[in-house]
């Protein structure tokens, strides 16, 4: 059977095109002989599963793997101490039993605990099983725990990660777990115990043995392009695998989930369609933004996800609106709240000292989500709704002409309200009256390091072209000029003869409109509101 890209569950080498993440093991299981307890934390869909099931089988030659998934469990298995300690029983017997190297007597007392034979249902007496397991094994016995985030609000889980501290604390004179690996996207280090006796909250950290794990799991560049290698040989494509790793690399940032969707889309839905009947045509730099395209469209679990998570959890969603809209720089503090929740569920990354959205895909998914918000009642997106027909010519988008539209609805909507205003919602309203204008046909995005209170680029494609409009507030000549040649590097490294700059004066001698400045062999078309 012919491998695939895969985006569900668990990646498998014999079955589907996956990038080689062996360096990673090895650096795990250097941890892992250490004897170290760690925690991996990632967001939704970065491969922790795939990790750990590979994972379990790097280790198996120099240990016993004991590899659970708390899913497995339900709602009722963390009710009270007894039915945890009879599905976590049942969970390891279903593990030893397959195993000819456990001891009889531990399996049956195992699969007692499981059944709820022994009359003192407890998880101490469960761990007096396992450490004499520990003490009997020739091989060193490692814990990996999947999904341990399912349980994390319950007294049960708590206790747990009690006991393996203790029994961590203690493992000189007991016999224990030599390594202990919690996965899951909630950090469980530092959980919050509910006390009710006394109706206090208090901090408690069960899990404060925990290593740092520092291990990136997202994909290299390097990475992405040995996985399309693999596929060229199988097809012949043609492709510039240089070219393909690095497009898809700068929109993901090495997210596995989204590096495999998009190759997925690339193999299976570009390659099928009328503009791409082929691989050799699909695998380019136009099928590639057609793909794109589709993945910007989808209804996936992963931004399901995220867009419930922005509900859940105000403060985050007001964090990357300011980060978006407001020209607002973040600086990267560990200890605030909202950044620790932002960067947990994989919004946000640290760079160098301040917050940045996670990748390409992420932050376009974002801004259409709040622009969405203000659509209905918006007229500047109604302004947009109502011209986008006449900006197509030849099958060519005319930014000119947007620019020039742009210019008279704004200061028809917009011309009595003061600076401050303009400054912070100005190039808002771009996006808002661009956005119906290339649906359905093109994508935007913004230029990460240029978006502050004072400049941003926009990248837009549409019809396998790209068009940069560079979105700036007017602080004087000097600054105009410093744009310009921004811009025009801008124009050099995309290869484009043509840039746009609108620039949003405040000054109430300004000449509003359009005109066209020659550089050198490039053109800059500048717009002035």
């Amino acid at each position: 059977m012919a491998k695939y890209f895969n985006t569900v569950a668990v990646c498998r080498p014999n079955q589907h095109y996956m990038v080689d993440i062996s360096d990673k093991l090895e650096q795990i299981g250097r941890m892992i002989d250490a004897g170290w307890y760690f925690t991996i934390n990632r967001a939704r869909q970065y491969g922790k599963t795939t990790t750990l099931k590979a994972l379990a089988k790097f280790l198996e030659k120099n240990y016993v793997v004991v590899s659970l998934d708390f899913q497995r469990m339900s709602a009722s298995d963390f009710k009270d101490e007894a039915s945890f300690v009879m599905a976590f029983a049942r969970e390891i017997s279903a593990v030893t039993g397959r195993r000819d190297d456990v001891p009889k007597k531990i399996q049956e007392r195992l699969e007692e605990f499981a059944d709820g034979q022994v009359r003192n249902t407890v998880l101490s007496v469960l761990f007096g099983c396992l450490n004499q397991w520990c003490r009997e094994s020739e091989k060193k016995i490692v814990l990996i725990i999947d999904e341990a985030d399912s349980a994390s609000n319950n007294q049960v889980f708590l206790d747990l990660l009690a006991l393996l501290r203790v029994n961590y604390i203690d493992r000189d004179e007991i016999p224990t777990f030599h390594s202990v690996i919690l996965a899951g996207v909630y950090d469980v280090k530092n959980l919050k115990r509910k006390f009710t006796a006394d109706g206090e909250h208090k901090e408690n950290s069960p899990w404060n043995i925990a290593a740092d794990f520092t291990v990136d799991m997202s994909f290299s560049l390097s990475a992405v392009a040995g996985m399309l290698s693999e596929y060229e040989q199988d097809y012949h494509t043609g492709m510039d695998i240089e070219q393909m790793a690095e497009l898809i690399y700068e929109y993901t940032a090495g997210y596995p989930f989204l590096v495999s969707r998009l190759c997925k889309l690339l193999d299976e839905c570009v390659a099928a369609g009328e503009a791409y009947p082929d691989r050799s045509r699909a695998w380019t730099r136009d099928g590639f933004q057609e793909a794109v395209h589709i993945l910007l469209k989808e209804k996936n679990t992963l931004f399901e996800s995220m867009i419930n998570k922005l509900s859940d959890y105000p403060e985050l969603s007001e964090m990357l609106y300011m980060l978006l809209f407001g020209g607002k720089t973040i600086p990267y503090t560990p200890l605030n709240s909202s950044i620790q929740t932002a960067e947990m569920f994989g919004f946000i990354k640290q760079a160098g000292d301040n917050v940045a959205v996670t990748n390409r895909i992420f932050e376009t998914i974002l801004y259409d989500h709040f622009l969405s918000k203000e659509l209905l009642n918006n007229k500047m997106y109604d302004a947009g709704l109502k011209d986008k027909g006449s900006f197509i010519r030849n099958g060519h988008l005319d930014m000119r002409y947007i620019l020039e539209k742009f210019i008279i609805h704004f200061n028809d909507l917009y011309g009595d309200r003061d600076g401050t205003f303009y400054e912070d919602d100005g190039r808002r309203y771009f996006l808002l009256y661009l956005r119906p204008i290339i649906n359905g046909k093109g994508n935007y995005y913004i230029e990460a390091e240029t978006r502050n209170r004072e400049r941003t680029d926009v990248i837009i494609d549409y019809g396998g072209e790209q068009i940069i409009v560079e979105l700036k507030v007017w602080h004087g000549n000097a600054y105009h000029a410093r744009g310009e040649k921004q811009l025009l590097d801008y124009l050099e490294y995309y290869h484009l003869d043509a840039g746009y700059m609108l620039s949003f004066n405040f000054n109430k001698n300004k000449k509003a409109g359009i005109k066209e400045v020659t550089i050198g062999d490039k053109l800059l078309i500048e717009a002035v509101v």
